[in-house]
Parts: C-alpha cells; sequence; structure tokens
C-alpha cells in the first residue's frame, strides 16, 4: 500500500492525493492548481498515474483547488465513481459548471484578442466535460460509512470550512487513513467548527495556515470602519469574493453592519456573481449544516441587487455613485470582478478589499503586496485605490485551531503527512507537530511515492 501525492504537496493547491491499495485506487480529491504560473502549467500535464487506472475519487468539499480538475480527468479516460457530501455535490454542479465555461470565456478571448501564446488557444476542459464529470457523483452523507471494494470503506466527518466540506476516514486492509481535506474555523461566521477525528495510523493535514494566526481584530468593526471612511470620500467598494462561502459571508456580514448602522442603510449592495446567486440558494437548501439562524438566513440577500446578465454587470461597471459590489473571483484571477478592478483600481477614492487567503502569484496576491500595476487581459492596469487585506474572514482554521484539531487524536498517528500548504506554512505547522506533539512527522514532496509500513 503507498500514497502518491500528485498535488498540494510542495504548494496550497492542486490538491490530489491518490492511496493504492495493491487492488483499489483512491484519489483523495481532485483540485486545480492555481496561483503562480509554474504551478497552472501543471495542470496541462497528464497526471503521473493514468486517469484511467484510478479506481474511485473521494471529494472533501467542492473548491475548484480540491474539486476543479474533475473534468480534465474523465476527459483523459477516469471512469469510476466521486464520492462527495450531499451538499459538494450541490456545489460541485455550481462551480465545476462556471469553472467550465470561464475557461471557454478565456479561451474565446484569447483567440479573439490575440494575447494567448498559444494558437488557437484551448480551454483546459469544455463545460460538456464538467457535465461528464458531474453524471459521475454519488452523495454520500456525512457519517454513514460505505464500502469502496472488499475491506476498503470509506466515511465523512464535518470539517466546517465550506458547506458540506468534510475530513475523510479511510478503512484500507485493518488501516486507517485519515485525510482533514480543508478545516474550518472555532468561530466561523456561517460554519460550525470542525468536528474531532480520534484514531488514524496515517494522517493528512492541511497547512494552509500552518504558519500563522488569524487576528484578534473584530473582523465586522473593521470592515465596517473601511466601507463608512470610503463612502465618506464618495467612492466606492469592491470585494472580490469567492462565489461560495465567502460571498454568503461577506452577504450576512453587510447585513448585520447595516442593521447595527455600523454602514449606511441606504447604501446600495450589488452581488455580481450569477454562480454566488446560486450557491446563496443552495446555503438556504442546506441551512440545518450552518451555525446561522434560519430566520437570519432567510434574509441574506435583502438589500442586495443581484446581477444577473452581462449586460447588467457591464452597466454596473459604468456608474459612478457610491456603492458596495460584491463579484467573483476571489483572488481576481477571472471573472466579472476584472471588469470592476479595470474601473476602479485607478482612482484613490475606491476601496479594494480583499477578504481571505490569497495565493501566492494570483493577482490578489500582488494588489495586497502593494503591485501599483496588475495585467487584465492583457493590459497593464494602475493600482491607486486603497487596497486592503481581511484575513479574519478566511474560512481557513489557523496555526492554533489546527493543532486544537490534532490534539483530539487518542494516540499519535504511526506517521502524519503535512499537505496543502506553502512550504513556510508547511514546514512550520511540521515543527509544531514534531516538537508540541512528539509525533512522527513530514512534508512530502510533490509527486513524492512513499509506502506504508
Amino acid at each position: 500500500m503507498h500514497i502518491h501525492f500528485l498535488g498540494a504537496a510542495d504548494t496550497v493547491t492542486g490538491s490530489k492525493h491518490l492511496v493504492d491499495t495493491g487492488s483499489h485506487r483512491i484519489l483523495l480529491d481532485c483540485g486545480l492548481f492555481q496561483g503562480y504560473k509554474n504551478l497552472r502549467e501543471r495542470n496541462w500535464s497528464r497526471l503521473a498515474v493514468s486517469a484511467r487506472h484510478i479506481d474511485t475519487v473521494v471529494l472533501s468539499h467542492a473548491h475548484l483547488d480540491h474539486s476543479g480538475y474533475l473534468p480534465a480527468l474523465v476527459k483523459q479516460g477516469f471512469h469510476g465513481r466521486v464520492f462527495a457530501t450531499p451538499a459538494t455535490c450541490d456545489l460541485a454542479e455550481v462551480l465545476l459548471l462556471d469553472s467550465a465555461h470561464l475557461q471557454e470565456e478565456d479561451a474565446r478571448r484569447a483567440n479573439l484578442y490575440g494575447y494567448s501564446k498559444h494558437t488557437p488557444a484551448e480551454p483546459l476542459y469544455t463545460v460538456e466535460d464538467a457535465r461528464r464529470a458531474l453524471n459521475r457523483l454519488h452523495p454520500l452523507p456525512f457519517g454513514e460509512e460505505i464500502e469502496l471494494h472488499p475491506e476498503v470503506t470509506v466515511k465523512y466527518t464535518p470539517a466546517g470550512h465550506l458547506l458540506g466540506a468534510a475530513a475523510v476516514t479511510l478503512r484500507c486492509q485493518g488501516r486507517t487513513i485519515v485525510y482533514s481535506g480543508d478545516l474550518g474555523r472555532h468561530n466561523d461566521l456561517l460554519m460550525p467548527p470542525p468536528e474531532p477525528v480520534h484514531e488514524a495510523d496515517v494522517l493528512l493535514v492541511e497547512s494552509t495556515y500552518g504558519n500563522r494566526l488569524h487576528p484578534a481584530d473584530d473582523v465586522l468593526k473593521l470592515l465596517g470602519d473601511l466601507i463608512r471612511t470610503c463612502l465618506q470620500r464618495g467612492g466606492s467598494v469592491l470585494m472580490p469574493t469567492f462565489a461560495v462561502g465567502r460571498a454568503q459571508a461577506l452577504m450576512l456580514a453587510l447585513h448585520r453592519l447595516k442593521r447595527a448602522g455600523e454602514i449606511p442603510a441606504q447604501v446600495p449592495i450589488f452581488l455580481d456573481s450569477p454562480m454566488a446567486a446560486e450557491a446563496t440558494q443552495l446555503y438556504e437548501r442546506h441551512q440545518a449544516l450552518l451555525r446561522v439562524p434560519p430566520e437570519e438566513v432567510a434574509h441574506l440577500c435583502d438589500g442586495v441587487t443581484l446581477v444577473d446578465s452581462p449586460q447588467a454587470s457591464e452597466a454596473l461597471t459604468r456608474s459612478h455613485y457610491p456603492r458596495i459590489v460584491l463579484s467573483a473571483s476571489g483572488m481576481a484571477t477571472g471573472g466579472r470582478v476584472l471588469h470592476h478592478l479595470k474601473v476602479m483600481a485607478p482612482h484613490p477614492k475606491n476601496l479594494i478589499v480583499f477578504p481571505g487567503f490569497q495565493v501566492g502569484g494570483s493577482r490578489g496576491a500582488k494588489m495586497i503586496a502593494g503591485a501599483t500595476e496588475v495585467k487584465i487581459h492583457g493590459e497593464y492596469v494602475p493600482v491607486k485605490a486603497e487596497v486592503r487585506h481581511l484575513e479574519g474572514f478566511s474560512g481557513h482554521a489557523d496555526a492554533g485551531e489546527l493543532m486544537d484539531w490534532l490534539r483530539h487524536f487518542r494516540k499519535p498517528p504511526r506517521h502524519t503527512y503535512v499537505v496543502h500548504g506553502e512550504p513556510e506554512a508547511a514546514d512550520a505547522l511540521r515543527t509544531r507537530i514534531k516538537e508540541d506533539l512528539g509525533w512522527r512527522v513530514s512534508v512530502p514532496d510533490h509527486l513524492a511515492r512513499i509506502e506504508l509500513d
């Protein structure tokens, strides 16, 4: 039996961990690489293992760095089952179809304006590829253990972080392998804390925030102060946001700020992301998984204008009155938010707020690092607007919360592998696990293939 680390082993993106029992091959997550160009280029390379030789995919949650490669895997010949929680199945449909549409649109624009080095530019996968991948999804509720193959079972445990997100427990030939997926926070706005897992022979744990703690500031008060100041100088606020999870948390935050009188009740709020609007409906459908009272979930969209067409989005970019715009994507890597950035970034009176983690190499990461210009659609756009980063909106457990989750194990795993983190974060968590818990722990290299003794 071995584990082959096909992604998220030297970076915080592209999660793919292949467990080979000798008779059955299970891919834990099937994510896209995002961020730096050299990482994104990995999406275009065939996997080190043939897609046809993978029997089962088990998704921890729906974010694209954990699920977004699935259509490419199916395109390459994968024909097995894909398991996910019911909420993850619903969100994956929204995310994967949107991802495919954006890739088709980016290829179309690149061919139209000639800014791609490839002729013709082609999408990594199409909407049809995404639909074929979605047809392979099988819902698996939390806590239900099912057999994938003789002597191989899988079970989900709630992980917080995102609607439907789960830690995965595989039992293979008498051994227990636990994969944390992405773990949520103790005090997340939307999601309850991750539930503990108590035993593992082999543990794979994420380390997105493995080297830092979330700020102790009251993030709602800070957001309210920033918005008020911006509106008072006649500016508008742009919040690039992940359409799933972050957009809903921000709408909840804005609803609470208005109700408390922290921001003007009359300021117009626009949600310029059809995918975020769809996802919000799914949050309402699965509200039993949330920590928010049902009556508050029902009012998430109060005072929010849903921008449902490209024409309406274009009209919004041309408007000049003070407003708050939430638009995907969260790291400004694509989508409608780029059109808003082109218009709003050059003006000092405006405010651009990035709520949550920004992968290195993304436009968001460059802007919070102080970039004075960013490249959008083949041209450089000056950045003169105020740019702020509010990590307090992150849905990831910080280093202390990761350690709290690990302390629930009744005995040390035989070996712990730290994955899904930038090198500095992963090594910081490895060091802390070794020194504070005394566990046997390491950070695997990309494409490492490790035998399980």
